[in-house]
């Protein structure tokens, strides 16, 4: 493997959670996210050359991933839940500035979840993959909704347990968990 791939793929790796996010944030179709993000990686590599190490690598990735969203919703064109070229900018920007905390707490976020049980796994999944309600989730689950509020509020209760432990072994306070 050269140099050039190496330093492409190690980059990648810190920027990916924040291109994730971004691409997430403003990408309502889960299964499209994934495509849209895979598509951003595959470009971030194509065009890794032209990469200036005088500019931050997440700001040049999240700009190659703007160009993805939007090539994503041209396609997508009769989609009424697209969002302008300003919006994507300012969304693109803040995600730019976020801490390296944050990112690594996406990361620790991710771990506690597949920590979960399957049923827990499903129910988040539904839950914030899918944006089922409670009462929806029931319905697909055979369970009452009540029943998956609680459980639900349990799981919320584990990622945070998980996620102040995860924080704790990284030597990072655990100020801010909610």
């Amino acid at each position: 493997m050269d140099e050039q791939i190496k330093q492409a793929t190690r980059l990648w790796t810190v920027a990916q959670p924040v291109v994730s996010a971004f691409v997430a944030s403003v990408v309502r179709d889960f299964s499209a996210r994934d495509d849209v993000l895979q598509e951003t990686a595959v470009a971030v590599m194509e065009s890794f050359g032209r990469y200036s190490p005088d500019r931050p690598f997440v700001a040049w990735a999240l700009g190659i991933a703007q160009n993805q969203v939007r090539l994503y919703f041209r396609r997508c064109q009769r989609d009424r839940l697209v969002c302008s070229a300003e919006l994507m900018e300012v969304i693109g920007s803040a995600f730019q500035d976020l801490p390296d905390d944050v990112v690594h707490s996406v990361d620790r976020l991710n771990e506690c979840v597949q920590k979960l049980d399957d049923r827990s796994r499903k129910l988040c999944d539904l839950r914030y993959t899918h944006d089922l309600k409670p009462a929806a989730i029931a319905d697909v689950v055979g369970l009452t909704a009540n029943t998956v509020a609680k459980a639900l509020q349990r799981i919320r209760e584990q990622l945070k347990l998980c996620l102040e432990r995860t924080a704790a072994d990284d030597g990072v306070l655990k100020g801010g968990l909610t």
